[in-house]
């Protein structure tokens, strides 16, 4: 099975409702309360699910029970009034409660531009595969750098508005890890999130003909070393196009993270660009999954061929 584009949701226009919802972690209110007003800036009306700021009795780390997660998010994505699905932040809890989801529901709604990184990765690889549906990796509402950096913001402004203008993705910080020019579909986001499918129900098979996103948080150079590993041996990198990779936060001094990655990525014959500016960095550009696009290795750019947005 070759990764092939899937089906892009309408873009925003002001006074469009957005839900958030909140499918991993604990939200602080405060951050939350701040996210909300830049939505409202942007025209947006957001409308908070019922259980965004709830938290598991006896796991502090869930935001509240599996089946309220679920429910939050497959009630926003139902509702017709209801244009786009961001998420709060990440952390951990998506895997939980994704089996929970009527992803045959979620078909039938169609197509809503859903928003979020980091543990939300494994909600991206079942939109995309258990529903065909095109998602973007990007900033989420309660998120530190959502909150504080301009660029951030003006990536995901702009591409829910006008993503005819942001076709070009990348930071001057990019540049080739392993040369050459590939085209393929995007898909990708946490690393350790997608090694954590492996195996499981509806996982996608592999990452064949695909423009791969990779980035984590927190995952020491010899975790990291494990994840790709896993990833080589099960053959779920066989045939991927290119590789995008994005922020290594908290994964020790970069020399050390970029070693294991020309290691175990650099070998298999396809375009690797590094540092692109997407994931857990003090700037995370907006990049859509499920969108036919351009790796080059030799200009650092992702291009792609179509708007992120319909």
């Amino acid at each position: 099975m070759t990764v092939t584009p899937l089906a892009r949701p309408a873009r925003l226009r002001p006074g469009a409702r957005v839900a958030v919802v909140a499918p991993s972690g604990p939200i602080p209110e405060d951050r939350l309360a701040a996210g909300l007003d830049i939505l409202r800036g942007w025209d947006l009306e957001p409308v908070v699910a019922p259980h965004v700021l709830d938290v598991h009795g006896e796991l502090g780390y869930l935001a509240g029970g599996d089946e309220g997660r679920a429910r939050d998010l497959q009630e926003a994505w139902c509702d017709p009034g209801v244009s786009a699905v961001l998420c709060a932040r990440g952390g951990y809890g998506a895997q939980r409660m994704v089996d929970l989801i009527d992803w045959a529901a979620i078909r039938a709604a169609g197509p809503k531009v859903f928003v979020g990184y980091s543990d939300v990765t494994a909600l991206h690889e079942a939109f995309a595969v258990r529903a065909g549906l095109a998602t973007l990796h990007g900033p989420m509402v309660a998120a530190a750098t959502f909150l504080k950096d301009p660029r951030t913001q003006e990536s995901l402004r702009a591409t829910l508005f006008e993503p005819e203008t942001v076709r070009t993705l990348g930071l001057d910080t990019a540049r080739p890890m392993a040369p050459g020019r590939a085209h393929g579909v995007t898909l990708g986001g946490c690393v350790s999130l997608l090694a954590a499918d492996l195996g499981t129900p509806h996982a996608r098979p592999s990452a064949r003909g695909g423009l791969l996103l990779l980035e984590d948080v927190g995952e020491e150079p010899y975790r990291l070393d494990r994840i790709l590993t896993q990833l080589l041996r099960s053959g779920w990198l066989d045939g991927v196009a290119g590789i995008a990779l994005g922020s290594w936060a908290e994964c020790g001094p970069y020399e050390g993270v970029r070693a294991v990655l020309a290691d175990r990525l650099a070998g298999l014959g396809v375009p690797v660009v590094e540092e692109l500016g997407f994931g857990h960095s003090d700037t995370a550009l907006t990049f859509p999954l499920g969108v036919p696009a351009v790796l080059d290795a030799d200009a650092a750019t992702l291009t792609l061929d179509v708007p992120a947005l319909a």
